[in-house]
């Protein structure tokens, strides 16, 4: 998540506030948020990246190591806030596939564009701002397959697919019959 940079302790807080108030365990049980990742090598690697993140100076602001209070087997994930975390860093580079969220502060858009584009991966971006026409023209800049503006619904007449790393073509409606067809170019037909 990239956040301006005056606006760092804030989001924070309201990470920290939002992670903490997550139900972790069995799925099936009322009032549960979170179940398990899928395997012991999911459950790893998110440890290990957890890890990674703490060894390589990110400000830990809730979670961490191990699992939930409570739960002494499974595969669950303390819902996990990093701050001042830097592009450079793993956790802001790798794909984590857990309850952990990685908080960049940046300091101009032009650099919160370039932060969010500097990656191997471009499956989904979300853009946030009071200001629609604003956000449009961010989401013009931002090199990922689906753009989302301001948390709208699901909308699966929208084209579904990454850039870069993740993936290529589209899914969904009119978008996923092109995988099935074969096109043919015919040059210098006259």
């Amino acid at each position: 998540m990239l956040v301006p940079a005056n606006h760092l302790d804030e989001a924070l807080a309201i990470a920290k506030k939002a992670a903490e108030a997550f139900r972790t365990g069995d799925p099936r049980a009322e009032g549960i948020d979170l179940g398990p990742v899928v395997s012991q090598v999911q459950y790893d690697k998110i440890q290990r990246l957890i890890e990674s993140g703490i060894n390589e100076g990110a400000t830990l602001v809730t979670g961490g190591l191990g699992r939930p209070e409570g739960l002494n087997r499974g595969y669950y994930i303390r819902p996990t806030v990093f701050g001042h975390v830097t592009p450079a860093m793993t956790i802001s580079r790798e794909e984590i596939f857990g309850p952990v969220l990685s908080i960049i502060s940046y300091e101009d858009e032009d650099e919160a564009i370039r932060i969010a584009n500097d990656t191997v991966y471009g499956l989904a971006a979300y853009v946030q701002s009071e200001n629609i026409d604003h956000a449009r023209a961010v989401a013009k800049r931002m090199r990922a397959g689906s753009v989302y503006l301001n948390y709208p619904d699901w909308d699966t007449f929208a084209p579904f697919g990454g850039y870069k790393q993740s993936g290529n073509g589209r899914e969904y409606a009119d978008w996923a019959i092109h995988d099935f067809l074969e096109i043919k170019g015919v040059v210098g037909w006259n």
